[in-house]
């Protein structure tokens, strides 16, 4: 070897977190029906979590587009008794809410992340909330709910505007004292985005990540992923796209992603993961 070589070990990039949808729901898009039973549910969060999921997403309202609302209320009695039971179980729980009063109840049972698709904006006090909690909160692109969330995807310039409006709700946490350091962001993939936006977020991950936050990424079984299949293509079908883009999210450097197939996703990330190390080596 020349002497004058020198071998430089880059550092393997860890990989990102899985997270595990659990829709305990009748109507998500993709799953809805499936776990409504409490220990339907319960069963499916722990297959999950022993199929690779870092943590399980409960959630008891669906944000399909076109959805229709329920009350808190309603909402607690489908998620609660899950969240309770499966962090009893030492499997680590996030709470997939809008409702301020739904979080600060399911951090009670044992959930440690909040993650709320509308960023904070769908409820005056759960930034107030989260400001007295403890744990991280996923702070996501949202322009408004789901039955008009598709005529508000207009953007001068997607990529720019998604990482202001971020920005923007970012700021509004500190300010009400949220630490800097429980913050994860999400570009909102689907959430008043087009098809042709979401691919232009996906492809800038580096503009966002240049605001200094973790990042999740939640494409899993989307529309826009459809659009690549034929049209009789179920949702599970959109599950090898979704790993793909799990990789991809890996390599350039997510906190996390958020997918209903924990299976294809691990295997995707082992590969990404053998990939990387020997890489560093």
């Amino acid at each position: 070897m020349n002497s004058d070589m020198v071998l430089v070990r880059k550092a393997a990039r860890p990989r990102p977190r899985i997270m595990g949808i659990l829709n305990v729901t009748p109507d998500s898009f993709s799953d809805g029906g499936r776990w409504n039973s409490v220990n339907d549910a319960i069963a499916h969060g722990a297959l999950l979590h022993s199929q690779g999921a870092d943590l399980i997403d409960v959630g008891g309202e669906s944000t399909r587009p076109g959805a229709v609302r329920i009350s808190p209320e309603e909402e607690q009695d489908r998620v609660l008794p899950v969240v309770r039971e499966l962090s009893e179980r030492g499997i680590r729980v996030s709470i997939d809410t809008l409702n301020s009063s739904t979080a600060r109840a399911a951090v009670d049972a044992g959930a440690s992340i909040v993650n709320d698709v509308s960023g904070g904006l769908a409820d005056d006090e759960m930034y107030r909330t989260i400001a007295a909690l403890e744990g991280d909160y996923i702070v996501s692109h949202w322009r408004g709910h789901s039955e008009n969330m598709d005529d508000l995807a207009t953007y001068n310039e997607v990529v720019g505007d998604v990482r202001t409006e971020i920005q923007r709700r970012v700021a509004e946490l500190i300010v009400w004292g949220v630490d800097e350091r429980r913050i994860v962001i999400d570009p909102g993939l689907g959430f008043a985005k087009t098809g042709n936006d979401n691919w232009k977020l996906l492809g800038n991950l580096d503009r966002l990540a240049s605001l200094g936050y973790p990042i999740l990424i939640g494409a899993s079984r989307k529309r826009f992923l459809g659009e690549l299949l034929p049209p009789e293509a179920s949702a599970a079908d959109r599950d090898p796209a979704t790993a793909v883009i799990s990789a991809l999210a890996a390599q350039a450097g997510v906190w996390g992603v958020r997918v209903h197939d924990v299976e294809s996703t691990r295997a995707a990330l082992d590969v990404w993961t053998e990939w990387e190390r020997g890489r560093a080596e």
